[in-house]
């Protein structure tokens, strides 16, 4: 019988190169829907905006879906681990609430992909879920790229 994949398994190979580009994927506790409220999706999107003023990161693009986030970005300073712990301890910290599952899935973007391909995938997230019909309904998207 195969074990289901744990945080240590997902670890295995996750290498944290500076000057890279990164796709990381976070969710809620259990898939709960905390960032349908827009006070809770504004104040994520200042916590990923505050580890790019930290110099940790530099970010690309980001969705901030109901029940988990896409995050695009260089990685600057320090781990992903250390990159994606700041911004969850630090909206963690100022709304007083606990709402992440433990982890992360990483990517690391390989020179022959497109970031803007990538960030055209994490932007169309909302359309693919069925939230809005047009990605100009929502609100908690932003992208280097605006076409």
């Amino acid at each position: 019988m195969k074990k289901p994949k744990g945080s240590a398994e997902i670890r295995k190979g996750r290498v944290s190169l500076s000057d890279f580009s990164y796709h990381i994927t976070f969710t809620t506790k259990q898939r709960g829907c905390f960032f349908s409220k827009f006070e809770a999706a504004h104040l994520l999107r200042k916590c990923l905006r505050e580890s790019d003023d930290l110099g940790n990161t530099n970010t690309l693009c980001f969705c901030i879906m109901p029940d988990h986030v896409h995050w695009l970005f260089e990685l600057k300073t320090g781990s992903l681990s250390q990159a994606v712990s700041r911004v969850k301890s630090y909206y963690s910290r100022t709304s007083k609430t606990k709402p992440w599952q433990d982890g992360f899935h990483d990517h690391a973007i390989r020179s022959e992909e497109s970031l803007i391909n990538v960030a055209r995938y994490i932007v169309a997230n909302p359309l693919r879920a069925g939230l809005v019909k047009s990605i100009n309904e929502y609100s908690y998207w932003d992208s280097i790229w605006l076409e």
